[in-house]
């Protein structure tokens, strides 16, 4: 008989997490620490959603999600996960570009960006004061008419380079376009420029493992293996969720999937009112990507002046179309030095990383599709040449992930890497107005996307979620 992957769950949670992403697992933490009762239920035999690992032989172990995020994360891990885990948050060094019209290193805060602008790129220091303050200032309800390309024309001018300089870094960080609302681009940019980039030292295995640790002491109730089929709505709202034959009835839903997988798929149309459908209909996903993970001799690494991270192109110009194409230019380069996981064997590992668009993949026969995997990897081992000279004899393991490979695994709709694109988060923060009980804290919106966003996004929801509750308990007649 096949494994019983629910065996021992009860019949009623105050609250099922569908999903086990930065954002679902950071909402079943706070709600379990407040006493609620909390199911979470995971799909996949691994929690983290695009924040997880995996492993190959030789001793390989490489971090599938971004290599990256704000000094927020250490603040926000402190207050909602654990001291441990907020300790082991480290900044990154070296943040290098390297493309046609510029190649130098950062430490990516905002002194060091005001000293680039101001003496290799010839800005006068008070219109740079003046952009950084406005970034900063930035906030959900601002006009959101105003693209980041009219934010950049608006200081910069004509400086395709400076748009380069201070863009690339974001779209790789949570797919941000020039085209996006400028306040998409201003909220994550101020948060990078606090304190520059960090990560967590240990890898994502260490992270969540540790998460996992710190829910179980709490209470949470964790489940991999179970894929919910769907959300059951009554008069009231919601009721119940189904998963693995099982009917478990429940107070409250917090969806960590795909906005438009928990409205179409889990939940259905017929549930919600015809004008909050119509915007649903309009939330577009964001794009997906590619990566090529590489692995080095375990006798051989690269000099650190390498870089941590390394935005590279071949392009003589930053356009978005560019970055999702085929034909690729733009590769940011991801370099985990022996000492991002100190407690395993010490190995050197490159992480390629590059903006696609699903339907560039999606159409291929068996045979094409892994003629193009292979290519993928032949090209990216190609242009790592440059910054590791005899690459192609130096990497013992390579292989390649798509769009297809990240819409299996997490069943985002089309792979999306960033959820959906900033229509998406009225949508997801109004959910709860149309079906009582129901939320959504998946990555969606930009801001609330990668790491720190989600998390965040976790923690507002979870936070929604007991108010609710509350306010249940507070009129039900037993009350």
């Amino acid at each position: 008989m096949p494994k019983d992957f629910l065996k021992g769950a009860a019949d009623h949670y105050d609250v099922v997490v569908i999903g086990s992403g930065l954002g679902g697992l950071t909402a079943a933490n706070i709600l379990a620490r407040e006493g609620r009762s909390v199911l979470l239920l995971e799909q996949h035999y691994k929690l983290g959603g695009l924040a997880t690992w995996f492993k190959r032989p030789g001793g390989h172990i490489f971090d599938i999600s971004l290599h990256g995020f704000p000094h927020g994360m250490v603040k926000s891990c402190r207050r909602y996960w654990s001291k441990e885990i907020a300790e082991s948050i480290v900044q990154l060094d070296g943040v290098r570009f390297d493309n046609p019209m510029f190649s130098l290193t950062t430490s990516f805060d905002r002194k060091d960006f005001t000293n680039l602008l101001t003496t290799q790129f010839d800005v006068q220091h008070e219109t740079v004061d003046k952009f950084f303050d406005t970034a900063r200032g930035m906030n959900f309800y601002d006009d959101q008419a105003k693209t980041t390309g009219d934010l950049f024309e608006e200081f910069f001018p004509g400086r395709e380079d400076i748009v380069r300089l201070l863009m690339e870094p974001i779209t790789y960080a949570n797919g941000s376009t020039l085209e996006d609302p400028a306040i998409t681009y201003g909220i994550v940019f101020s948060n990078f420029m606090s304190k520059g980039v960090f990560v967590f030292q240990g890898g994502t295995d260490k992270l969540v493992k540790s998460m996992e640790k710190v829910m179980k002491e709490n209470g949470v109730d964790i489940r991999i293996n179970c894929g919910v089929d769907k959300i059951n709505v009554g008069t009231k709202g919601v009721e119940s969720v189904e998963v693995n034959g099982r009917t478990i009835k429940t107070d409250a839903v917090v969806s960590n999937a795909n906005l438009r997988s928990t409205i179409f798929k889990m939940v259905g149309e017929d549930k919600f009112d015809s004008k909050f459908m119509d915007a649903a209909k309009e939330v577009r996903l964001n794009n997906s990507s590619t990566q090529v993970y590489m692995a080095m001799h375990p006798d051989d690494t690269v000099p650190r002046e390498t870089g941590d991270l390394l935005f590279s192109s071949t392009a003589d110009r930053f356009q978005t179309d560019l970055l999702l194409s085929r034909d690729i230019t733009s590769r940011t380069f991801s370099f985990y030095y022996p000492d991002t996981r100190p407690e395993t064997k010490e190995r050197t590992l490159i992480v390629s990383s590059t903006n696609a668009n699903y339907s560039d993949w999606a159409g291929l026969s068996k045979e094409d599709y892994e003629a193009s995997k292979q290519d993928l990897v032949d090209t990216t081992l190609d242009a790592l040449e440059k910054y590791v000279p005899n690459a192609r004899e130096r990497i013992v393991h390579a292989e390649a992930a798509t769009p297809l490979t990240f819409e299996h695994y997490t069943q985002h709709d089309a792979g999306a890497s960033f959820g959906t694109k900033f229509e998406g988060l009225e949508v997801s923060r109004t959910l709860p107005q149309q079906i009582s009980g129901l939320y959504h804290a998946g990555s969606c919106g930009i801001i609330m996307s990668g790491w720190l966003g989600t998390i965040n996004y976790g923690v507002i929801v979870a936070n929604d979620v007991i108010n609710q509750l509350n306010k249940s308990a507070a009129t039900s007649p037993v009350a």
